[in-house]
């Protein structure tokens, strides 16, 4: 990989998925809280909240102490079978923009990866209902080296890419993808949805995608770098 620069010029953009290129929090939610009331367990909203953006291992961490009597690999099977039977019924909740935007980054020939924490064949279910050719790479839950908040998974896309993380923009929703992306080196963009991203050191928030170009995200990868290299 060559040597990061400044001054490096846009080269990918990489997406986070749940509440990112598609809003699936509210599956995940509906997935979690029968899983709990069976294990005569409660589940609030606001504990939801709490697992946005976390790896599937550590929200199933967090199940057990709610009460689930299941081993780890087990409830996070569970959940993705969950989630991934709404997707098939139910289709790609895209969030507003998102899908266009992705479109317009491949029509500029910007590469795209996507970066998530759920399971490879989640992600796969996902990919497999978008139109068109979406991505270049994909690093899934199952792929991570170590999951977000770590950098691992954004490095990961990086060395596959050939790109340095000094000519990426990475799209995030979370303050766990947030962290993962900034400590990867790449520039960021929240889209916050479901939680706040206040405070979380973001290099823009977005409060949306809609009408959201390749022009706009290569703009604000050069104000971010010009900025840096001041």
């Amino acid at each position: 990989m060559k040597a990061p620069s400044s001054n490096a010029a846009l080269r990918a953009v990489l997406w986070d998925m749940d509440g990112t290129l598609v809003d699936t929090e509210p599956y995940w939610m509906a997935a979690e809280t029968p899983l709990i009331e069976s294990h005569g367990g409660t589940w609030s909203h606001e504990q939801a909240l709490g697992l946005v953006g976390l790896g599937l291992h550590d929200s199933a961490r967090i199940l057990q102490e709610a009460g689930v009597r299941m081993h780890e690999d087990a409830i996070v099977d569970h959940l993705t079978d969950e989630v991934m039977r709404q997707l098939r019924e139910l289709g790609n909740p895209f969030r507003p923009g998102a899908q266009e935007l992705l479109a317009s980054l491949r029509d500029a020939g910007v590469k795209t990866g996507l970066v998530t924490m759920s399971m490879r064949r989640m992600a796969d279910t996902v990919v497999s209902q978008i139109p068109f050719e979406a991505f270049d790479v994909i690093i899934a839950g199952d792929d991570a080296i170590r999951p977000k908040p770590f950098p691992d998974p954004y490095l990961q896309a990086c060395e596959i890419l050939g790109v340095t993380p000094a000519e990426v923009v990475a799209i995030e929703d979370s303050p766990n993808g947030l962290r993962s992306a900034i400590a990867s080196g790449a520039a960021t963009i929240g889209v916050p949805l479901m939680v706040s991203l206040t405070g979380v050191g973001a290099h823009a928030l977005w409060p949306t995608l809609e009408g959201r170009t390749a022009a706009d995200v290569a703009e604000f990868h050069a104000h971010h770098r010009a900025k840096e290299s001041r």
